[in-house]
């Protein structure tokens, strides 16, 4: 099972993100450091845009051996499709670069349901109880190729899934559920309030990788570092991205 990992450095609420440092090491670094220690992902290929500032995402997959794809900027979908059609893959697991304490152990148990239960699509977030920044998809290509080929909405191609989701009687989807709700919970990195909270994580633990239970335990021992970034949102790009569809429909 190979993932791509979408990284650019534009991003309107936070240029440049995606490389700003946590505890001296940037977001996307820590990000695939926690993949590592998955057990069912091989390759984490990043696929990042062709324009010029994003030439150092380009860079930063050379420098530490990972694959690489450059594709359009705003059409996700169109990267990640032509992604996969270029490294041959035959399921993908989709991984955004923003959320640096994404947990293993939820993407294997992602991509386990998947691969057992033989469905087009998996995600952990159908019925939200994990935190965001913890989110996983995995699909097949044929999957992605028939949303490539069908999605028209401008969220559709931003968000490269939402066709998939929305039509569920054209897929079999399938979602896994934390056994507590969680869904309060925000770590995706968004604003400079979540790279702070991040940061304050970081320098609370030194276990690798940095598992969802010890993030809950941080946060038992010190409730208050929520306060961090109480006013950001996980959904602020889709909502805008929804406003994009009303505003051309």
């Amino acid at each position: 099972m190979d993932a791509i990992i979408q990284a650019r450095m534009g991003s309107s609420r936070l240029p440049g993100k995606i490389l700003m440092k946590l505890n001296g090491i940037s977001v996307l670094e820590c990000l695939i450091n926690q993949l590592k220690h998955s057990k069912l992902l091989n390759r984490k290929i990043i696929a990042t845009s062709t324009n010029n500032e994003d030439n150092i995402v380009f860079d930063f997959a050379q420098s530490n051996d990972l694959d690489s794809f450059r594709g359009s900027e705003l059409d996700v979908l169109d990267r990640y499709y032509l992604c996969a059609k270029h490294f041959s893959l035959k399921h993908i697991v989709r991984i955004t670069a923003d959320c640096p304490l994404i947990d293993p152990q939820i993407v294997d148990r992602t991509i386990d349901l998947y691969l057992r239960n033989n469905l087009d699509y998996v995600n952990n977030f159908h019925k939200r109880t994990f935190p965001s920044g913890t989110e996983v998809e995995v699909f097949s290509f044929s999957v992605l190729e028939k949303t490539w080929k069908n999605a028209k909405k401008p969220s559709e191609r931003e968000h490269v899934t939402p066709y998939i989701y929305n039509n569920p009687d054209k897929f079999s989807i399938g979602f896994i559920e934390n056994n507590k709700n969680l869904s309060n919970l925000h770590w995706t990195i968004d604003r400079i309030e979540d790279l702070n909270l991040v940061r304050t994580i970081y320098k609370r633990t030194h276990n690798t990788p940095i598992l969802l239970d010890d993030i809950l335990n941080i946060i038992e021992s010190d409730p208050q570092i929520l306060e961090i970034n109480k006013n950001t949102s996980s959904i602020e790009g889709y909502l805008k991205s929804l406003k994009n569809d009303n505003e051309r429909a």
